[in-house]
């Protein structure tokens, strides 16, 4: 079976075809050789035997035939009992088995039915006959393996599908050229903690964080330097967040955003100096910059949400107190608590 999974292609499947495969379990060379010539001109008919019940089962295994043929009377063996093995077998417990005896009784063919033969034939039957339900019941189990393989393939499919999904939203969620949260799942993220401080009557904090004089930085070093600088101010962000619920996110351009659930003003406050000065710590040149080097000011708002409020007024909130931190001379935070 051929299968390929190739990103924006449909998985490639075509269904195993199987041969037919029959397995003799009979202890005489004359009934065996017999059983030979009747399917030896078949060519889609692949022909085992074993003469030794006590290796039936291990050759069947082995060779998985898609119909066995087996006697009854064997010497020290009870041709039931390998049927009840064989069911007893998670490799064999649905392949076919046609009772192949000399026994023409229907308490026998009861009794091999109850066990879990599929068919009964009194040896040797009618080559034609013998055919017909080799070809039959080896038809019918090629069927259910097939339909178990396509079943095979759809559930791997799925799990193909919801993996690559699972992938499509993380990245859809990502900001490209950062590799932090976007501005979709900041408001997304933004939405759902207000909802959760607002049911839990918990403090909700913002920070937005803009880079000073960032077109000086580019104007001086150029747009890749610029996006190296991005790269790494968002990194500093990230670091500087200790909790699986807080989120840094790019807000858009040279600005970043901070979402920071359970966290009051004084936890707003103590995350946004530690991320002035662990950017000012890497002391990327910036020339044409007050301060010489690149740096950031930080707007913090804080709220308990409450009943006529939205995740609107703490940005907008966040968006004064930068704008009042930019007014003050850059690299630092203002807070609009």
């Amino acid at each position: 079976m051929s299968q390929a999974f190739t990103a924006g292609a449909e998985p490639e499947f075509s269904l195993t075809t199987f041969k037919v495969r029959v397995l003799l379990v009979d202890d005489q060379l004359l009934v065996v050789e017999a059983v030979r010539r009747m399917l030896s001109d078949q060519p889609d008919i692949e022909f085992h035997f074993v003469t030794n019940p006590a290796a039936a089962i291990d050759c069947a295994e082995r060779l998985q035939p898609t119909v066995i043929l087996q006697d009854l009377v064997m010497p020290g063996w009870d041709g039931f009992d390998l049927i009840r093995r064989y069911r007893a077998s998670a490799q064999l417990e649905h392949v076919p088995v046609i009772v192949l005896s000399a026994r023409d009784e229907a308490a026998s063919k009861a009794h091999g039915f109850a066990v879990g033969a599929n068919d009964y034939l009194v040896k040797l039957p009618d080559r034609l006959e013998l055919l017909a339900r080799v070809r039959y019941h080896s038809g019918a189990y090629i069927s259910r393996l097939q339909r178990d393989e396509a079943f095979r393939f759809l559930r791997e499919s799925q799990k193909h599908l919801a993996e690559a999904n699972i992938e499509l939203q993380k990245l859809a969620a990502l900001d490209s050229l950062t590799g932090i949260a976007n501005r979709r799942r900041f408001d997304e993220t933004l939405h759902h903690e207000w909802q959760r401080a607002q049911r839990e009557r918990r403090p909700l904090s913002l920070l937005l964080c803009d880079i000073d004089c960032f077109k000086l930085y580019n104007d001086t070093f150029g747009h890749l330097a610029g996006d190296l600088c991005l790269k790494k101010a968002a990194a500093v962000l990230t670091a500087c967040l200790k909790r699986p619920a807080d989120l840094a996110a790019r807000y858009g351009g040279e600005e970043f955003a901070l979402v920071l659930p359970d966290t009051d003003e004084a936890g707003a406050r103590s995350v946004a100096e530690y991320c002035l000065r662990a950017l000012a710590e890497l002391g990327i040149d910036n020339p044409q910059a007050p301060h010489r080097i690149v740096t950031m000011s930080i707007g913090m708002a804080t709220l308990i949400p409450a009943s006529g409020t939205a995740p609107a007024d703490l940005v907008e909130y966040a968006d004064r107190a930068l704008y009042s931190a930019k007014g003050d001379g850059r690299n630092r935070a203002s807070g609009a608590f």
